[in-house]
Formats: structure tokens, C-alpha cells, sequence
């Protein structure tokens, strides 16, 4: 299935005020993987993403998802394997409701009028939000923002998830909710997270930018297990990991 495959190669960004928000980024993701981009805030997570299906150009070095390099030709082709969820719901909502919202992407890919509205319901009912269809996405909380528009990148049954912050503005009842749903997603999943018990739970493999830079790509304990590296990149362990502070005080 190397159409579920990202290669990344020596990628660089500059925005246009001459920020070099990424620098010789290379790294290859296979299918099945469940991987975490992590870093401190301005460490280029967010611009890396919007790099995986287009929304930003490199300054250089290339990216291939399967098959095919991406270039304009392809976007298009590439926008329906790579589905995006942005850290902003708000970028993602247009639609006077949350069903137009959700079924936007299967019309667009042809589908006939009843395989959308089967699509729609399935995919708000996964993620807990069935009860809002008939609703305008503006007033909606965060949190149901939030999970309308994971269900708008699901409903086009993507082989690749690609994440910004999935977990923010959810509740904790939510937040499982969302842990629960991407395990039961079985192709590649890419996101980045500042909630790292997350990562945890659901990422084999982690890959640490810095300053716009890999430092570090490996198995996510053994990442979380480097004191020095955590500490240079200004990350710590998740909670799970970090043991009780009062009996730490005891010792």
C-alpha cells in the first residue's frame, strides 16, 4: 500500500518576512504508523503539517505521499488521500450547518445524494455529534466545533489523518472520546500535540522538531525516557510518566 506512504526530504520553509520556520526536514512515515510531531510553541509543527497536502509550498526540497510527488498537478489526488484537521476549527466550518459542513467533501467527490447522508450520519455519530447536524457550525461551542470538524475530514474516508492539536478545547469525556476514535482508525496517523499523554497512548513513534528541526525520531518511551533532550527542547515527560510529586517529596 504505498499509497499510504509520506516521504519528506530536506524540506525548507521561509515565510515571506524571511522567517525559516523549517530547515532540512527529512523524514518517512509507512502506512499503519501513528506518529506524533511534538516541540515547543514556534517549533514548526504546525507549518510542517500544512506542508502534507499542500496548503503551504516548500522554499525547498520535496514531499511524495505514495505514489506522487506533490506538485499542483497532483494536489488534487493528494487532498483526497491526506485528510487534514486544522488546530482552528473555525478554518475548517463555512456551511449554514453542521450536516452541509460534513457532507460538503463526499459531494464534491461525486457521491450520490443517499451514500453522503449514510457518510454524514455515521461519521457525527463516531464522533459524538449526531445531536448537532441541523445545527449552524457558529453556534457551536469549541469542543463541538471540534469534533464537527474531525467528522468533515472523515467523512471522505482519508488513508492518511493528518492532526493539529486534536485534543484542544475538548472536555476530558471528549478528549477520551477522540483517544477512542483515532484507535479505531487503521491507517496512517500523523498529528501534533502539546497533550502528550495522548501521544502516549496512541504513538509507537515520535519525531521532536526544534527550532525547525528534527532533533530527535524514535520509539515515543524511549523519546519521553531522555531527560536531556526533553530538557533541550523545552518538553517534558507526559503526567503518566512524571509519578506522584508528594510521594517523590516523601522519598
Amino acid at each position: 500500500m504505498s499509497h499510504h506512504i509520506v516521504e519528506v526530504q530536506n524540506l525548507r520553509h521561509a515565510y515571506p518576512d524571511g522567517t525559516v520556520a523549517l530547515q532540512d526536514v527529512s523524514f518517512t512515515i509507512h502506512h499503519g504508523e501513528s506518529v506524533a510531531i511534538i516541540g515547543a510553541n514556534g517549533a514548526g509543527k504546525s507549518t510542517l503539517l500544512l506542508h502534507l497536502n499542500g496548503y503551504l509550498t516548500p522554499s525547498s526540497g520535496h514531499i511524495r505521499i505514495g505514489d506522487f510527488p506533490l506538485t499542483k498537478e497532483t494536489l488534487q489526488q493528494i487532498r483526497r488521500t491526506v485528510g487534514m484537521v486544522f488546530q482552528d476549527a473555525d478554518d475548517q466550518l463555512f456551511m449554514p450547518t453542521v450536516f452541509d459542513d460534513v457532507a460538503f467533501g463526499p459531494f464534491n467527490l461525486g457521491l450520490p445524494l443517499e451514500e453522503v447522508r449514510q457518510r454524514v450520519q455515521m461519521v457525527l455519530d463516531k464522533v459524538g455529534a449526531i445531536h448537532l447536524q441541523d445545527k449552524p457550525p457558529y453556534h457551536l461551542s469549541g469542543g463541538e466545533k471540534k469534533r464537527v470538524a474531525i467528522a468533515t475530514v472523515l467523512a471522505m474516508s482519508p488513508d492518511i489523518l493528518v492532526m493539529d492539536e486534536p485534543t484542544s478545547g475538548l472536555d476530558p469525556f471528549a478528549r477520551r472520546q477522540l483517544i477512542e476514535l483515532l484507535q479505531e482508525f487503521r491507517h496512517t496517523r500523523i498529528f501534533t500535540s502539546h497533550d502528550l499523554d495522548m501521544v502516549l497512548d496512541l504513538c509507537e513513534r515520535t519525531i521532536i522538531l526544534h527550532k525547525g528541526m528534527v532533533k530527535a525520531d524514535g520509539r515515543t518511551r524511549d523519546i519521553f525516557s531522555d531527560d536531556a533532550l526533553l530538557a533541550e527542547c523545552r518538553l517534558e515527560k507526559p503526567l503518566s510518566m512524571q509519578g506522584c510529586p508528594v510521594c517523590s517529596r516523601k522519598q
